[in-house]
């Protein structure tokens, strides 16, 4: 199976399946002297666990890191770093049907066809939100770096269910009040009303997407690589690889097809001695290029495929239709936990970029 790396200086490679022994990451290019240890790991991945029953599955990993190389007293050696989680509660039983009998939704029946019936089927394998685990691993190192450059990523939930929070420019208190809440969204009004979707969804035995909001802070103009390796070309890809994850979009995205040329164009001016927009509609990238504001970005989640609502499908040994009932532990909104891992995935392509031009 291909496609497991990503990056060119800051090479990422995971590996693991969602009910095999492990999940793990190995970073190639992480320079030599950054602080880093296995506590600032895991607090990332904390932050990516079920927080609550009334929205998240019920399955409970610890998910406590174990960091295996690359670190020698607490710095950076230069060397690979490699780390792992291990899968503890797993509970591989329902899918011995689901092998044969797709769930919509999800990628068994293209998994079988392209591995020819060798994929690990169990929990998704390699497709599993499982993996998620290691992109967040990976961001972790890459937010360490990054914060050595003054370099800040920063998501949080902006809807849920088709309830929007409101805008807010106030970056301090974004990151205070996305942190008070298990929806990780900065509109507490919000918040509960979408925790209250989310459980209503589950009590029906549906699910619900939304969107995660990122910025990334503090880079200067000039980061990316055009035409092909355009920086927010590789977020995107970065961002479209992340289970669930159907659309991205920069600044005012697809609502810049509905505007007029003079209301889109982000005017110039001088503030502070450094030029800045008056707008942001380009998102803080032109020509795949940084041009010095914020990058914002929006990821659309779609609702978790695996939902205990009746399901049409199809019997792959008997070649007919038939119907399907989900059983297994799954989240109703797979939104808040998605939040790190957008910020672990937007870090990983920010340090590529900045570790390319030699910084």
């Amino acid at each position: 199976m291909s496609g497991n790396s990503i990056g060119k200086r800051f090479v990422v490679t995971c590996f693991g399946e969602s009910h095999g022994r492990c999940v793990g990451v190995v970073i190639d290019g992480c320079p030599a002297g950054i602080g880093l240890s296995e506590e600032t790991v895991q607090r990332e991945l904390d932050r990516r666990r079920p927080q609550s029953e009334q929205i998240s599955t019920t399955r409970r990993e610890e998910d406590k890191v174990q960091l295996l190389s690359g670190v020698f007293q607490g710095r950076t050696t230069g060397a690979p770093i490699m780390m792992l989680v291990w899968n503890r509660d797993v509970d591989s039983s329902p899918y011995e049907e689901y092998r044969w009998k797709p769930r919509p939704g999800h990628a068994d029946y293209p998994a079988l066809i392209r591995y020819e019936g060798n994929n690990d089927y169990r929990g998704g394998g390699r497709f599993s939100g499982r993996l998620t685990a290691a992109i967040v691993m990976a961001g972790a190192v890459a937010k360490t770096y990054l914060q050595s450059k003054h370099v800040e990523v920063l998501a949080y939930t902006v809807e849920v269910a088709g309830i929007r929070a409101k805008t807010l420019s106030n970056t301090s208190e974004i990151r205070e009040k996305a942190a008070g809440n298990v929806m990780h969204c900065p509109d507490e009004e919000a918040a509960k009303r979408m925790e209250k979707a989310v459980a209503a969804a589950r009590r029906e035995g549906d699910s619900v997407g939304g969107v995660v909001e990122c910025l990334a802070l503090g880079l200067s103009p000039g980061v990316g690589d055009p035409l092909f390796d355009s920086l927010d070309a590789d977020l995107a890809k970065m961002l479209l690889d992340i289970p669930a994850v159907k659309g991205v979009e920069f600044g005012a995205g697809f609502g810049a097809a509905r505007l007029k040329g003079s209301e889109n164009n982000d005017a110039y001016r001088v503030q502070d001695g450094r030029v800045v927009t008056e707008t942001n509609n380009a998102g803080g990238i032109l020509g795949g290029l940084t041009n010095g504001m914020p990058i914002i970005m929006r990821v659309a989640f779609k609702p978790t495929p695996s939902i205990s609502k009746r399901q049409r499908t199809v019997d792959l040994k008997e070649m007919v239709d038939t119907d399907l009932e989900i059983r297994g532990r799954h989240d109703a909104c797979i939104v808040p936990r998605a939040v790190p891992v957008v910020e672990a995935a937007v870090a990983v392509v920010l340090a590529d970029h900045l570790l390319r031009l030699g910084l």
